[in-house]
């Protein structure tokens, strides 16, 4: 059995934005020990409420989750679909009046003393697993593009451009659209796997195997003041609201 100790931390910065409208954090399970939970969500332009109601149901049913005698990545999986839901149910009945709507991406994680790692996104907030210090996995839109195209009918280059579609888009709080959730999960965790958890405003100005080096040789703190200090520098006075949360895996000390 691998041991390894967690190191784990959130940051943030406003970008070239008027507001900071994404949301993150960290969160332990009151009822089941050793479990914990990290949340990112991008209330996009218009407002935060989105992404605050992501934490806040985030919080309230990982409070209420009993792990039982036999810890389930199934159970784990359905966990992280009620929290998308009832966000997306909770947003709903904002009364907020057209185009301003109360809406999210979200990415969530999951770590158990089984040494289990689960996840679930909604939209373009990423998840992103390193082991050894090199890029292991990433999601993507390509679930939500097959749905679209064997569920909803709709001819492939239409599915693709579903980011410029509101009635498409994929995100938390849409009035036209049930989000799309995608689930994954990775097992026998050991030191050396690391995840980034991040928006649009942090990944698109990044390879994959520069996010591995920046995550897997620092700390979260100073790997997260890289990341948003070269994403602001590559934005040129551009950058959209910047944001994550960086888990590692470490060997634990002698």
């Amino acid at each position: 059995m691998s041991a390894y100790k967690l190191e784990a931390g959130t940051a943030q910065h406003v970008g070239s934005r008027p507001a900071q409208n994404d949301r993150a954090a960290l969160f332990t399970a009151a009822r089941a020990p050793g479990y914990v939970l990290a949340v990112v969500g991008d209330g996009g332009p218009a407002n935060a409420i989105g992404a605050e109601q992501l934490l806040h149901t985030s919080k309230q049913l990982l409070d209420e989750y009993r792990a039982g005698d036999a810890p389930s990545a199934d159970r784990i999986g359905q966990l992280l679909r009620a929290i998308a839901q009832e966000t997306h149910d909770m947003l709903l009945m904002n009364p907020l009046p057209a185009g301003s709507e109360a809406q999210s991406t979200m990415a969530l994680l999951v770590l158990t003393p089984a040494r289990q790692a689960i996840w679930a996104t909604v939209g373009d907030t990423r998840l992103y697993r390193f082991a050894s210090g090199a890029p292991a996995g990433r999601t993507d839109d390509a679930g939500y593009i097959d749905h679209l195209v064997r569920v909803d009918g709709l001819p492939p280059d239409t599915a693709r451009r579903h980011r410029a579609s509101r009635l498409l888009n994929n995100v938390l709080g849409n009035r036209a659209k049930t989000p799309f959730v995608s689930l994954g999960m990775h097992e026998d965790l050991r030191a050396g796997d690391g995840f980034l958890l991040c928006t649009d405003g942090v990944w698109q100005y990044f390879a994959d195997n520069e996010l591995a080096a920046a995550v897997s040789r620092r700390t979260p703190r100073a790997a997260a003041e890289l990341l948003i200090d070269k994403a602001r520098e590559r934005a040129h006075g551009k950058g959209d609201n910047c944001t994550m949360a960086i888990l590692r895996l470490v060997a634990p000390a002698a």
